[in-house]
């Protein structure tokens, strides 16, 4: 059994960090060529994208920046359009659910090629106070001096 090579083009590092992540789906995108090959030279940023759903139940994918293809001349489209994102019926009623749900919103976490087909992992998210972030903070530096402190002990 071949396993599905997946390459990472994108992730949203600032969602992890601002978010907890409760649950991931994968979506599948719809692109124009030009936008696909300029996601294959990794000109894309999901820093302050978001997910909502509209009023037709389609989940469409805002803020996220494609930068145009440099040969693409008048096939470019608009960097900062919205994209649809392609999801059952059952996974965008369930995603109905969750964004009903006090505080939870949906937040793209990373961007890869599966197949050959550009998908999204979608998470499902609350967002983070401050003072969790700091939390983090704090459990990653106590994590990093202990790994240290192992290191230095092994010599």
């Amino acid at each position: 059994m071949v396993k599905d090579e997946i390459k990472i083009v994108a992730q949203n590092k600032k969602a992890r960090h601002d978010y907890f992540i409760e649950q991931t789906l994968e979506a599948g995108i719809v692109l124009s060529g030009t936008e696909v090959k300029s996601i294959r030279q990794g000109k894309v940023n999901l820093r302050d994208s978001y997910a909502y759903i509209d009023k037709n139940g389609e989940v469409i994918l805002s803020g996220m920046h494609i930068s145009p293809y440099e040969q693409g001349n008048i096939f470019n489209k608009d960097p900062l359009r919205d994209r649809k994102l392609l999801l059952h019926r059952y996974e965008i009623n369930r995603l109905i659910g969750y964004t009903q749900q006090k505080g939870l919103t949906l937040v793209p976490v990373q961007l890869y090629f599966k197949k050959g087909r550009v998908k999204l992992e979608l998470g499902v998210a609350r967002g983070k106070k401050l003072y969790d972030k700091r939390e983090d903070i704090a459990e990653r530096d106590a994590k990093r001096e202990i790994d240290r402190r192992m290191k230095e002990s092994m010599r």
